[in-house]
């Protein structure tokens, strides 16, 4: 890595302002964007890539993992998508597993409806910033570097990307040595009713046993309506942020996703063929931000309750190793809030971080990390938003009676 640096000065074309300009359109992007839409704001979010849904559709993450409370967005999504799934309770868990594809096309027409401008392929580049205030940002698009202005901006890139480049601090990984949780390149197979053959390329590996594989366990989800098989087996070690980890990690996982398939299909699942193997590897975590408020390990098991609550979940701790081996730290949790405080950043006005990079440690953010709770975070990131674009006060002094009132308002339901 060079330590050489080169600077560049140019100017950038105003293409569009709103209200509010959500960068990343995961889980937290589309549920923020929909939210302050309903407000009545002037809503953009901006997607480098040419689809919604983050790693859902992405990375064919294509399971809802159950966070003990169905509710708001994510509810009126399970409603409108999958109905079979809604359980009648908003504080009962489901795992429903899903098509990428179809909730890809979903999102689409749902965020059109909600009267939501998204760009695809546009790419955040860096902030607009007057003092340490966020005005905007600066994003590289087809036509080239366009500029979004925005009164409040709303970070859902996962990596923290917009928070980083504004100034505000960040931690990666565990605490004593920075690793963070390895990446998976999740997959499909399916049922064809016949033998299929077999492929295994040669700089692939010949998994014999169940230890012999990435996790050293079958971790798999079969809809037997349908005859595809979920498959969440590879594993490498690396952090999704960093550019060279990142380059390895996509040219392994493809050679594991192979691996793990020829296995498969030499133990029990010889009639299935490998059906889909999405374009990029999942990443489960990169940057945490240093906000006004840290979500602890100590939070989770004791089940804390805040008042400026803005999500519950009961998903477990789940740490993959951060080493690359094979163990996975996984214990139950009885349920907890997250504060609305762990999604403002230290230093910098305007801003709001929603999704997987909110202020918490390694072991919180196991637990917090899953697209349910991230769709949460983002409901609430989008209110926050327009509340602070209705009041002109700052993003940390909007009346939490108020974020309260208006999340009821989109339906969503707090355990007490």
């Amino acid at each position: 890595m060079s330590n050489r640096e080169v600077a560049i000065q140019q100017t950038v074309p105003v293409h569009d302002t709103a209200d509010v300009v959500i960068i990343g359109g995961g889980p937290a992007g589309t549920a923020a964007a929909i939210s302050a839409a309903r407000c009545g704001k002037k809503t953009i979010l901006l997607e480098h890539s040419g689809q919604l849904g983050g790693m859902g559709t992405l990375g064919n993450v294509s399971i809802f993992m159950g966070v003990g409370n169905v509710t708001g967005i994510y509810r009126e999504f399970i409603s409108d998508f999958m109905p079979a799934a809604l359980p009648q309770s908003h504080h009962q868990s489901i795992w429903p597993q899903y098509s990428p594809f179809e909730l890809r096309h979903y999102l689409n027409q749902k965020l059109e409806k909600e009267g939501v401008k998204v760009y695809y392929h546009t790419s955040f580049v860096a902030p607009i910033m007057q003092g340490n205030r966020i005005t905007g940002v600066i994003a590289n698009t087809r036509s080239g570097l366009r500029a979004f202005e925005g009164k409040v901006c709303i970070d859902c890139t996962g990596d923290a990307r917009v928070a980083i480049e504004a100034g505000v601090p960040v931690r990666s990984g565990r605490e004593e040595d920075g690793l963070t949780q390895p990446m998976t390149l999740m997959f499909m197979m399916q049922d064809t009713g016949k033998p299929v053959p077999q492929y295994l390329p040669d700089d692939c590996y010949r998994y014999e046993t169940v230890a012999d594989l990435p996790q050293g366990r079958h971790l798999y989800w079969e809809q037997s309506d349908s005859g595809t098989l979920l498959v969440n087996m590879t594993r490498v070690k690396g952090n999704g942020a960093d550019i060279e980890d990142i380059n390895y990690a996509e040219k392994e996982a493809l050679r594991q996703v192979f691996s793990v398939a020829n296995y498969l299909q030499r133990n029990n699942y010889e009639n299935y063929i490998l059906s889909h193997i999405p374009g990029q590897v999942g990443v489960r975590e990169t940057n945490q931000i240093e906000g006004r408020y840290t979500l602890t390990e100590d939070d989770l098991t004791g089940g804390m309750r805040f008042e400026d609550v803005v999500a519950q979940t009961n998903y477990e701790i789940d740490i993959h190793n951060p080493t690359g081996g094979a163990n996975t730290d996984e214990r139950k949790l009885d349920g907890y809030d997250i504060p609305y405080r762990c999604m403002l950043p230290l230093a910098v006005e305007g801003l709001i971080v929603a999704g997987r990079s909110i202020s918490a440690t390694h072991v919180a953010m196991s637990s917090m990390r899953v697209q349910a709770t991230c769709y949460a975070l983002g409901q609430a990131a989008g209110i926050a938003a327009a509340l602070a674009v209705e009041t002109g006060n700052p993003l940390a002094d909007i009346p939490v009676p108020d974020l309260h009132r208006r999340l009821a308002d989109q339906g969503v339901v707090f355990a007490q």
